[in-house]
Parts: C-alpha cells; structure tokens; sequence
C-alpha cells in the first residue's frame, strides 16, 4: 500500500507563510493533480512530501510509516522535474541506472530494470544516446524511466510538461495517463493549467491562498466548485458570475432576477440561501443563444468562432459579460442584439465569501 495522509502540514519562510494546515489522503494507485496559479503553495507541498523541504508543522505518512522527520532517500518516492535534471554527459542508459548503482543494486537487476522501463516508454532504441541527442519529449520520457526503475511507493512530478510544445504536450500528457493504467502507481502531479487537471487526475486538489479550496474529481470539480475560486479557475472559459439583484421563491427554489430581465428559474434551495449580495454562477455551455427572442437580454460584443461551437461575449444591459454558446456556423455578428437562454439546473448561487450553493443532488 502507498497512501499518502498529511495532517495539518504547514510552511513558512521567516514570516511568510506558504501552507497553512494542509490535509488529505490520497489512495494507493491514485492519479492526484495539485492545481492552483502560481505562488498558491503546490509545488512546495510537493517537496515537503519528496523530503525536499521541511515542514514548519504536521505530519506526513507513506504507506502507513511516518516520513516527514525522514531524508528523501529514505522516504519510497521518485521525484521527476520540469527541467528533467538528466546528467549530460551520461547516456540514458547510465542516467537512468546512476540512482540504482549508487545504492548497490545487483547489476541483473539494474538491467531488467531499466530495459523493462524502456520498453515501457518505448524508448529501448534511446538507451546509447546522451540527452544532447534526444527530443524533449524523449528527455522527459528519460526522466520518467529514471524514476520507474527505482520500483518508488509513489512518483512525484513537478509540472514535467511545461517545457514542451502544444502538441509534444498532448501527446506526452496521453503518455502519462498510459503509463498510470498500466503501472497502477500512486501519482501525484502539479500544474497551473486545468487541461492536464481535467484529463489525467482521479481527484483534483485545488489549491489557493495557502489552503485547499476543493478536493474531488474533474468533473465534481467542474459541475459542482465549493467556491468561486474553483469556479473561475477551472473551465475554459470561466464560468459567468452575473450580480443578483432579487431571489423569489418558487416551489422551494430560487427564481434569480437579474437588473432589467425576467427571472430565471434554479434549482437551488432558497433554504439555506444567504441575504446579502449574491451572484448566479453558470457555465458557457448552459447559456445558448435562442433564436426566437426568448431569454434574457444583451449585445454582442465579442464573438469566438471555434469550429464546433462559438462563444458569443454578450453585454447584458447591467454592463455585465455573460458567454453564451451559439452553434458552429453561427452568423451573429457584433453588435447584434441577442437573447439567451440560461438552464437554470445548471446554476449556481454563490454568497458575498464565494461559497457556493447549488442545486440538490
């Protein structure tokens, strides 16, 4: 087994906090993608767990034995890094081999090891070459199979992707979801960018501020955000925020009035909704430009044309933004006034804090 629990982990740097009593349990064989913008405290996490910086306070255990007062030799994980850290004048054969050679493995077994890992990254015919010779596609495969060999309780991956190019990055981010079904590793991997969240992670553990905002699958993630943060931060484009101007009660759940449009009916409770200044939260897809005049009201300002869909920038009359879907072929132009039309089922309410209400399960 190689869960990973950490309890009120916390670092700081004289008196700048990083992490603030951070806690979870990530399963044995789970593909975690911490994801925050930068400076949130993801990568440091990391290194605390990899025993590469010291926790301030809490505790860290792998596989059931406490570890955090442990070096990182000592504590069953392969670290991979953006940079890929291969040594240069080595060939992949010895870059990978170098860590097991220093711990006496016999050489048999380094071998098998590492002739198995590279038919595993289908990198065999690399293994004579020196990084100078190789791809950054292939390098970073390299620094993958560096770690693979070590057999580790747990791989630890610092934003390996984002040295690469668009579609290197595809390819390699489909590499990885490939190797994680076959080895059934546990994996914990950081990012800023929610694509690589979204498709690689069994939960996503988004991080801001110090602190966790959310932990829960990509799609819990997308469909149900605790937060305003969450909300923004994932999807693509963000989720709309419109201001509430009233909330009236129909049949137990919320009918929200924007400034100078009819209602639209939620699913949300009104039990449990907060007074004060709210805003309704939904997503581009669950916004459809309507063609005949039903909906809320605005103009188009901007439009995207993306192939199989276009995303139409409207100015409802408050002034405010709202990005509402239109089909693939669509002939608005800006300038248009336009009307949308908002499932309201896909709404969600959030309060003055960013907390978020949504519709019952």
């Amino acid at each position: 087994m190689s869960d990973i629990v950490l309890k009120e982990v916390s670092k700081s740097y004289g008196a700048v906090s990083v992490l603030d009593k951070v806690s979870m349990h990530i399963q044995s064989g789970e593909f975690i993608v911490f994801l925050g913008p930068s400076g949130c405290g993801k990568s440091t996490l990391l290194r605390m767990i990899a025993g590469l910086e010291e926790c301030n306070d809490g505790e860290i255990f792998i596989g059931g034995e406490r570890v955090d007062q442990l070096p990182p030799n000592q504590r069953g994980v392969a670290m991979v890094f953006q940079n890929y850290a291969l040594y240069p004048h080595m060939t992949v054969r010895d870059n990978m081999s170098f860590g097991l050679e220093n711990v006496k493995t016999p050489k048999a077994e380094i071998t098998r090891r590492v002739e198995d890992a590279a038919r595993m990254l289908e990198i065999t015919q690399l293994l004579d070459r020196k990084p100078a010779q190789l791809s950054g596609g292939q390098r970073q495969r390299v620094a993958i199979g560096r770690a693979i060999v070590r057999d580790p309780k747990a791989f630890l991956l610092d934003e390996p992707l984002s040295n690469l190019d668009a579609g290197l990055r595809v390819r390699t981010r489909l590499e990885l979801a490939q190797l994680h079904n076959r080895i059934k590793a546990t994996m914990i991997f950081v990012t800023h960018d929610q694509i690589e969240a979204m498709t690689l992670a069994t939960r996503i553990v988004v991080m801001n501020n110090k602190k966790i905002e959310q932990i829960g699958t990509p799609m819990e993630i997308y469909a149900r955000p605790a937060t305003r943060f969450v909300a923004s931060f994932v999807g693509s484009p963000a989720m709309n925020f419109v201001p509430v101007a009233a909330v009236s009660d129909v049949g137990g759940k919320a009918a929200i009035t924007f400034a100078g449009q009819q209602p639209v009916q939620t699913a949300v409770p009104v039990a449990g909704l907060p007074t004060g200044n709210l805003t309704l939260g939904i997503r581009a897809e669950a916004a459809r430009i309507t063609h005949d005049g039903t909906g809320i009201k605005g103009v188009a300002d901007v439009i995207e044309r993306l192939g199989e869909r276009t995303l139409v920038y409207t100015k409802l009359l408050d002034g405010t933004i709202l990005v509402a879907e239109d089909e693939g072929i669509s002939t608005i132009q800006p300038g248009d006034n336009v009307s949308i039309a908002l499932d309201g089922n896909a709404a969600i309410v959030f309060d003055a804090a960013g907390k978020a209400f949504h519709a019952a399960v």
